[in-house]
């Protein structure tokens, strides 16, 4: 498997934590040296290990916020 690199720009906000420490958090992370993007996926408690998630430009987040906003809950 390859080394995946990341740098973890700015810690955005947690979105739950489970009963193991694990928390579901929004990020900015440079993967790889690129450009960060936001990225939200669960993360063990010290950033060592995690899980699988997603990687949204600014235009995709837009696009989400939006999309959430025009949501009935």
């Amino acid at each position: 498997m390859a080394d995946i690199k990341y740098e973890i720009k700015e810690n955005i906000g947690e979105i739950s934590e489970s009963p193991k420490g694990w928390k579901k958090e929004l990020n900015l992370v440079s993967w790889n040296g690129r450009k960060p993007k936001f990225d939200l996926r669960d993360w063990a408690p010290e950033h060592e290990k995690m899980g699988k998630g997603i990687t949204l430009s600014v235009e995709e987040l837009k696009n989400l916020r939006d999309l959430l906003n025009g949501m009935e809950l």
